[in-house]
């Protein structure tokens, strides 16, 4: 199986620490970017399974990041990090292709749950 890949894109470097450490122990290769210039280089680069996008980036919002990954490869699943109360901004977000989202602060167990079945359960799928 190849290793799948996970881009993590927050500007609080607390949270980008945090899950890049969850997710290469769940033995992802993780990638990481505190803006959307950086992600979006990540993303053409790498080609990364899975982006968990924050809503709330400086410079380039996650929605501008969002519409330009999709453009970049429509099959990249993204999930956004959301803050209460941008939900206006979910609505737009599921609309540009967004499977799901998280309000911070997120149970970070779910959020590993969600990641290992959007990326483990295509192989796994039953019914």
């Amino acid at each position: 199986m190849d290793d799948k890949k996970v881009l993590i894109v927050d500007d609080q470097n607390g949270i980008r620490m945090l899950l890049m450490e969850v997710f290469s122990g769940e033995g992802y290769r993780t990638f990481q970017a505190s803006n959307g210039k950086l992600a979006l280089e990540i993303v053409k680069d790498e080609s990364p399974d899975l982006v968990l996008l924050d809503m709330k980036i400086p410079g380039m919002d996650g929605l501008e990041i969002l519409k330009r990954v999709k453009e970049i490869n429509r099959d990249i699943k993204v999930i956004m990090m959301t803050a209460y109360g941008e939900l206006d901004m979910i609505k737009e977000a599921t609309e540009l292709g967004a499977l799901m989202h998280f309000t911070k602060p997120f149970d970070i167990d779910e959020m590993r749950m969600v990641v290992n079945m959007q990326l483990r359960g295509s192989e796994t799928r039953s019914r």
